[in-house]
């Protein structure tokens, strides 16, 4: 490590392997770039089926699935305390140093960063999504959040998009959340070794999950359009969810059986193969804080078509992406001028291009210094930590209060039912900063 600080990472999220999504890629990506980089790295995340207890990844990452059963969307059921007994032994076990929490979504994120700073660990919170300030979920959500992160040591996220949303939603000052962008494995997406493309058809791919904020209903209004402008375009649909139906009925109401192939959920070691089959990558999100999707398709050599929403503009070059508003008219049109441009696009400098300006290796020497500032923010006792709460809200401040002295008093009396000499420290298995291990030759972790 030289002169930098080793740091004993505790990685916390509901969504994590073997679930796939774009949280989930983000932490297994980022834990093996910062185990490449010397540091311990530790994930703890809830059961999946009959996934539970401890379980080692690729390289030796170290997974802990707590007995918890997901509850709603893969989020566990918040209990508040019931966490609190094993994230104190994991934190102890593994002599974890900081502790991150990724997405807002995420129950258990919460609770670990919660008891994590009672217990006096540093914590770094890492926002993936975007949320508005008018509905009442989003009301409820923005106000946990702001409670969570009423104590954090910095955070993390994923445009400047998301970092202007984040501050207005949870209170933070600007100086404390830092930009630090998604990666692509661009040893895995990597473009046909021939070009596919003929002037006899042209393939636009969606690859997405089926719900309402991926656009799903966008696409029911977009996709009979473009097939009646254009008899040689043919759509490849990839995913799965609640909106599925509706697509499945459009299909059958225009007759587009021939032209719009339903392949259902895609398991991410066949993405690649889904987006090389293509030319287009269609993206109808209604909202995005960053979509590590388009950077996938980039990475294959396809041009992107997306919505104008959250972070997507930042995500890619102007002669990369067709951008639209989220509206089936100007998503045609969008649509449209792709189709046009489509020939001058050179799928291997594409690729050699975003190879340059996304490595997951410099996110993680990025995340490095966060975590570098967090340990040197200065401690807080208990009272100067109440009144960071009361400033949340007339009685939203009140509440969390009476909630963070309760977590200290159960905090208090743990040690007597379970004292910390009693809990075994394990031996560290950190890899040699010098080891081949790039985080890009297995994008799909190994499980033992």
């Amino acid at each position: 490590m030289g002169d930098r600080e080793r740091h004993r990472i505790l990685m916390v999220s509901d969504f994590f392997y073997p679930n796939f999504g774009g949280v989930e890629s983000h932490i297994y990506y980022l834990s093996q770039c910062l185990l490449k980089l010397g540091h311990k790295v530790v994930v703890m995340t809830h059961a999946y089926g009959n996934r539970s207890g401890v379980r080692y990844v690729t390289r030796g990452l170290k997974v802990y699935y707590i007995p918890w059963r997901p509850f709603f969307m893969q989020n566990t059921l918040p209990t508040f305390y019931g966490t609190l007994p094993i994230i104190r032994t994991i934190l102890i076990r593994e002599k974890i140093t900081l502790v991150h929490g990724h997405q807002a979504f995420s129950t258990l994120c919460h609770e670990a960063l919660m008891h994590a700073r009672t217990m006096g660990y540093k914590v770094v919170f890492t926002d993936h999504s975007l949320y508005g300030f008018a509905d009442v979920g989003s009301i409820h959500m923005n106000k946990v959040l702001q409670f969570t992160l009423a104590d954090v040591s910095q955070a993390i996220c994923v445009s400047h998009t998301s970092k202007e949303n984040t501050v207005l939603r949870s209170g933070l000052p600007p100086e404390k959340v830092f930009v630090i962008p998604n990666a692509v494995d661009t040893a895995m997406f990597i473009p046909a070794p021939e070009n596919p493309r003929s002037n006899d058809e042209i393939v636009i791919v969606v690859i997405s999950r089926l719900v309402y904020r991926k656009g799903a209903d966008l696409l029911v209004e977009v996709i009979p359009e473009v097939c009646r402008l254009y008899p040689r375009v043919r759509f490849v649909v990839g995913g799965d969810g609640p909106k599925r139906v509706r697509l499945e009925e459009m299909r059958e109401k225009h007759f587009l059986q021939d032209r719009v192939e339903m392949l259902g959920a895609v398991p991410h070691s066949r993405v690649r193969s889904v987006l090389i089959s293509g030319h287009i990558f269609l993206n109808s999100s209604l909202t995005e804080a960053f979509c590590i999707a388009i950077l996938e398709a980039a990475s294959c050599g396809l041009l992107t078509v997306s919505t104008r929403v959250g972070g997507v503009p930042e995500v890619l070059p102007d002669d990369m992406v067709v951008l639209a508003e989220p509206d089936p008219v100007d998503m045609v049109r969008a649509i449209k001028k792709a189709i046009t441009i489509l020939p001058t696009v050179d799928p291997q400098d594409m690729h050699k291009r975003i190879k340059k300006l996304y490595d997951w290796h410099d996110v993680a020497r990025r995340t490095e210094i966060v975590y570098d500032r967090a340990m040197k923010c200065s401690s807080q006792n208990l009272l100067e930590r109440l009144a960071r709460y009361l400033s949340c809200g007339s009685w939203a401040g009140k509440l969390f209060c009476l909630v963070m002295i309760i977590d200290f008093l159960l905090f208090c009396l743990l040690p007597l039912v379970q004292p910390a000499i009693d809990i075994e420290e394990v031996p560290d298995m950190v890899m040699s900063p010098g080891e081949d291990s790039s985080a890009g030759d297995h994008n799909i972790p190994e499980w033992s």
